[in-house]
């Protein structure tokens, strides 16, 4: 298909869906759900309308644009204060105890299903199914039946574990890439690079970048268009100069929103920046979405059978909850609530666009099974947990012995 036919198809779709976006909220049809099924739909496992395999850079860079923003707005949405100051703080117990532990039973489940393939495969593999993503559950996070500390709770883990998972996936991508003979051996002082260079530079840029923003506004020479409009510059900023010293650009994004909180310190001014951020993320995730169904899940299916089937299920229950009942030991919830938090962490757009840095950095051949299994966990997640969300958090705020606590997160 030619660029412009898929400009054109792209914007239908984003268009379409918006003008029933708030019915088929209703309904239990999510965005990311709608459009991925349209992408298996026109691919080769469907109609075969489109055969994206040619456009593989653009996919590349819309994946990368998609990234930098997410983290960036993520990392700019966190309130430490709340974090440390609120009781119980379930925030803290599912990305301190919950996720580390997630990691773990991830790689020892792969490492006995898939003991074959390489160990950094596996530990990339449950790395990258390991960060949750609320969009998938949005009616959750919305819905005013659920208790808000709960709301807020597993909004603030999912902007946070995305990040957080970033440095270990990248050691990991490393050392495959040693065992194929790149860095020439100097995995470790590419990794040191990676990890030092990036939060610096990043900090630099928010900060540096808040500040500006702050300053001109409060002499009223920024009009509040141009505050919204700073998101994408800062982020791309970011991840290009951290790039340039050899720093990985992504963790830089990332804290680079953690440095535009410190630098603008009007909730004003941070909200206009992260108003934009949010919308044209969400516009860049549908499209990788897209992309994802058109391109990732024909590819992967091949690859499908009853290990891949069970690993995905088990990633999606016991892996995700079990942890998460482990991190809220003595945090007084009731088995409702923990049961609730623990089904919704559904792997979503932090899981594809990792994947798409993966298949960057050591490629597919050689790597399809954990590859294919990824693949297979992300879509089934996408049409589990958005069916799910709006009668689960029904059904939860119906029967849950939890007294609905102030619109403060936990």
């Amino acid at each position: 298909m030619q660029h412009h036919h898929m400009l054109i198809f792209f914007a239908l779709l984003i268009f379409a869906f918006g003008l029933f976006s708030r019915l088929a909220e209703r309904n239990s049809v999510t965005g990311p759900m709608f459009f991925m099924t349209i992408g298996i739909l026109a691919s080769a496992l469907g109609f075969g309308l489109i055969d994206v395999s040619h456009e593989l850079e653009p996919v590349q860079l819309v994946a990368e644009l998609a990234l930098m923003l997410v983290l960036f707005i993520d990392a700019s949405l966190i309130d430490f204060g709340t974090l440390r100051s609120t009781t119980p703080k379930i925030p803290s117990r599912l990305l301190l105890i919950g996720l580390p532990i997630t990691m773990l039973f991830g790689t020892g489940l792969g490492v006995l299903m898939f003991g074959s393939a390489s160990i950094w495969a596996i530990v990339l593999m449950a790395l990258i199914l390991s960060p949750t993503d609320a969009a998938l559950g949005q009616a959750v996070v919305k819905s005013e039946e659920v208790p808000g500390r709960i709301r807020q709770s597993i909004s603030v883990e999912s902007g946070l574990n995305d990040g957080i998972a970033l440095p270990p996936i990248l050691l990991c991508m490393a050392l495959l890439g040693a065992e194929a003979g790149h860095h020439e051996g100097g995995w470790l002082g590419f990794m040191i690079k990676q990890v030092t260079l990036g939060p610096v530079v990043g900090l630099a840029v928010g900060w540096i970048g808040g500040r500006l923003i702050q300053i001109m506004s409060d002499r009223g020479w920024m009009e509040e268009t141009f505050q919204r409009l700073s998101a994408l510059p800062l982020a791309i900023l970011a991840f290009a100069f951290a790039e340039a010293v050899e720093g990985n650009g992504f963790i830089a994004a990332f804290v680079a929103g953690l440095g535009l909180t410190m630098g603008a310190t009007s909730k004003h001014v941070r909200h206009q920046i992260q108003e934009f951020g949010e919308t044209e993320g969400t516009q860049l995730i549908l499209v990788v979405f897209l992309i994802f169904g058109l391109a990732m899940v024909p590819v992967a299916s091949e690859y499908w059978g009853l290990r891949e089937l069970i690993y995905a299920l088990a990633s999606l229950t016991v892996i995700r909850m079990v942890p998460v009942a482990i991190s809220l030991i003595g945090s007084k919830l009731d088995w409702r609530t923990v049961a609730f938090i623990g089904w919704f962490g559904p792997r979503g757009i932090a899981s594809v666009l990792y994947l798409l840095m993966a298949l960057a950095a050591i490629g597919f051949v050689g790597h399809e099974q954990v590859i294919s299994v990824i693949v297979l966990t992300v879509t089934i997640s996408v049409y589990a947990h958005g069916i799910s969300a709006v009668p689960l958090s029904r059904r939860y705020g119906q029967s849950t012995s939890i007294e609905k606590a102030p619109e403060n997160p936990a």
